[in-house]
């Protein structure tokens, strides 16, 4: 059986341990023992590689060096990291090893909550999802030119003028050595994760990361 780590925290306006249960169901429906948690030092235990995958849903926060020394071994052995929205793209804003292997790194959301267009890419790991209109934070990252991506999203200048038909990341994968690292900015709150597409992305994403 398949085992996952989801640690939760930070920030409660993006409803942290809903959305690590949200992660539970999808991981359990799929057959996974999976161990939820608020405890950031879960993701640094020594045996934390005994995981299949890692998901932390966590605004900023800080794990120990030592601790993120053994979160950044065991996803290089082959451990899967994913997260949505927050969990990535903020966690541990202030560690270089966690930014390095999340690949991206959140800077802004102008307009705060928006209707935006999220763009289907042609990957396999998103056939038959189709491109859809999304009312949320549209997230503009700094990213690692190293991922690959799945879906976009276009700026539209309306509230940052200077960033006008920027076309950005929404859906990418990458690889941390042998870890596989996906990340969706989708799900600013768990009710967005309830179903549609949102849902969906995430769900594949997960099981892409675990193998």
């Amino acid at each position: 059986m398949k085992k996952a780590l989801i640690v939760w925290g930070g920030m409660a306006l993006h409803t942290p341990e809903r959305g690590a249960h949200v992660v539970r169901e999808l991981l359990e429906a799929e057959g996974f023992s999976v161990t939820v948690t608020p405890d950031y030092d879960a993701l640094g235990a020594a045996d934390v590689g005994r995981n299949d995958l890692i998901v932390p849903v966590i605004t900023d926060g800080v794990l120990a060096p030592d601790k993120m020394d053994n979160l950044v071994a065991a996803v290089r052995a082959g451990t899967g990291l994913a997260g949505y929205h927050m969990g990535l793209a903020t966690t541990f804003r202030s560690s270089v090893p966690f930014r390095y292997m999340a690949s991206v790194y959140w800077v802004q959301h102008p307009g705060n909550i928006i209707p935006y267009r999220v763009e289907i890419g042609d990957d396999p790991l998103l056939a038959g999802i189709d491109s859809f209109e999304h009312t949320s934070e549209q997230y503009y990252l700094n990213y690692d030119p190293a991922v690959d991506v799945l879906a976009t999203t276009t700026f539209s200048g309306e509230f940052h003028p200077w960033r006008k038909n920027v076309v950005m990341p929404v859906v990418f994968t990458t690889m941390h050595d042998r870890g596989r690292v996906f990340y969706s900015s989708l799900g600013h709150t768990a009710d967005e994760l309830a179903d549609g597409p949102v849902r969906e992305i995430l769900r594949r994403g997960l099981l892409w990361a675990a193998r």
